[in-house]
Formats: structure tokens, sequence, C-alpha cells
């Protein structure tokens, strides 16, 4: 496809998932491309494999499955209703015909091992599947700490990059935006990787990952496109090491921290805000932060 027509389409996912708690009529999501409705179905079924309902409800109910680890106590309505399903029954029904079980009877526990285990076995051979192996709940042997921090809204320009964790395709991802940005004067701004889905949640070859850089000033040209985050509160979690040193870092902000934070994940993705450019130590080592978007947990009880 052109590269306009990425940006464009890439502009009606960003729309969707920074509203999925509304309804977005057709007209408006294919405004946001660019294209009549008409034309825009036939385009990002082309460009994404599912159509746009398609794309929606599974984005809405994966969403659905984050909340319901998080907050386990909350009422499904009200679940429901936060992921821009109409009524609590319209909610159960798409979650039964998806994953064959009432979210009341779901093991959201046992669902997500099943994701790790799979995206474990595709992302290392049998040597290194050990790097991946998970933190338990309360174990902290690399000392991590997190400081909560509150962050300005940010612009950035960024490369969207399909199944991920295919091969060098990140790495390559960042490579062509670290020379975008330095033929136009941007690579010294916040280097950011960040993916929208959870690979406990979501199927591996239907992840984005997104290599950005932060930039105020800029026109998004050919595969480089935009997006702004508002302001957010987040807690970050410096770290300094190999693939596993980070893997054990999101598994204790999720299993160990968070849940006796008094916070649960907003709405937005998690960042790696690298210490410089991306892969700058290659990709044996990482030197970066983990930035967690959170809120008070009041808001998912009230």
């Amino acid at each position: 496809m052109p590269n306009d027509y990425l940006q464009r389409i890439n502009a009606a996912i960003d729309l969707i998932l920074n509203n999925l708690d509304q309804p977005l009529p057709l007209d408006t999501v294919a405004d946001a491309a660019g294209f009549s409705p008409f034309h825009f179905h036939r385009v990002f079924k082309a460009m994404q494999g599912e159509t746009l309902l398609e794309f929606t409800q599974r984005v809405r109910l994966e969403r659905a499955i984050t909340k319901m680890t998080h907050a386990p106590t909350r009422p499904l309505a009200d679940i429901a209703a936060e992921c821009g399903f109409g009524s609590q029954s319209d909610f159960s029904r798409s979650f039964k015909k998806r994953f064959g079980v009432a979210p009341s009877g779901f093991d959201v526990g046992a669902y997500r091992e099943q994701k790790r285990h799979e995206w474990k076995s595709i992302v290392a051979d049998e040597e290194h599947i050990h790097q991946l192996q998970g933190l338990p709940p309360g174990a902290n042997p690399d000392g991590f700490t997190a400081r909560i921090r509150e962050l300005p809204a940010r612009r950035v320009a960024y490369v969207r990059v399909h199944d991920p964790y295919r091969p060098d395709v990140v790495p390559n991802a960042c490579e062509r935006l670290v020379a975008w940005a330095e033929e136009r004067g941007l690579a010294d701004g916040q280097w950011l990787g960040y993916m929208w889905e959870d690979p406990e949640v979501t199927d591996t070859k239907l992840c984005r990952y997104d290599a950005a850089v932060e930039a105020e000033r800029f026109t998004p040209d050919g595969e480089v496109c935009s997006h702004t985050f508002p302001p957010m509160l987040i807690a970050q979690v410096d770290i300094s090491g190999p693939i596993d040193v980070e893997v054990r870092a999101l598994d204790w902000l999720f299993k160990t921290w968070l849940p006796k934070s008094g916070y649960v994940p907003a709405p937005q993705p998690a960042f790696e805000a690298w210490h410089g450019p991306p892969f700058a130590h290659g990709i044996e080592h990482f030197e970066l932060s983990i930035q967690l978007p959170i809120e008070s947990a009041k808001n998912w009880r009230s």
C-alpha cells in the first residue's frame, strides 16, 4: 500500500485505540483516515487483515481482559462500559463468541500463562528461553524500584511495526527512524518504543510496536506518522542489562509493585524510554526506562 495510505490507516487506528470507551461511527473513523466510508472499509481490511468491526471488537475485548487482570473484583458491567460495549449482556455475548466462555467464568490467569508460553516459544530458542522465565509475585532479585512521575503531553514521530517479534524488524525500523530524524535535526529527542497490545493477551502476529522519537515540529513523511499523547502519570523503572532484566522488571512492576501501589494501568501503552538512541548498545544490552501509565485505583472503584 502507498505510504500515505499507511499514515491514514494508522491515524484511524490511533483514534480507535484512544477512544475504545466511546461509540465510533464508521463515518467518524473513515473521516480520520481521509477516506469515504466505502473505500475505507476495503483499504482497512486489505491493510489490517480484519474488518473495522472485527478489529474494534477484538481490541475492546482484549482491553477488557487487561482490566479483569488488574481489577479482578471490578463489576463486569463497569468493565463493559469502559471498553465501549452498550451493555453487560452485549459484552458477555461478544466475549463468549470469541473465547468460548462467559467473562464470569473466564480463567484470566490460565489464559495469560498460555499466551506467555506461546510468546516465549516464538521469541527465543531453547538455548535462550530461560531468559524469559517469569518472575513470581513478591520476588525482586534485581532490586528494582519504581518512581512516580508526571509527564506533559508529548508529540512523537513513529514507525509502526506489525508482528514485531519477527527477527530484526524492530531494530530495522528504529534504524530507519533514526536516519529520518538525523536528516531533520530531530535525533536529540527522547527515543521511545511502545506497543498497544500485551502479548500475554493478544496473539503476537496481531501486536504492533511503534518505534518513536519525541518531536514537536515535523511533517509526517513516508512511513513516519504522528501521534500526540496526553499528559500522564507514570511509574518508571530504570534498567540496564540484557532482555531478561527487562522481562523481570516488567513482571515485578505488574505482579509485585502494581497490586500494592494503589494504582492501576491507565489506557495508554507502556513505554520503553531509551537512554540515547534505540539499540545504541546492540540487541544484547539495553539501557532504558520502563514507563507505565497509571491512574488511581479509586477511579475503578467509584
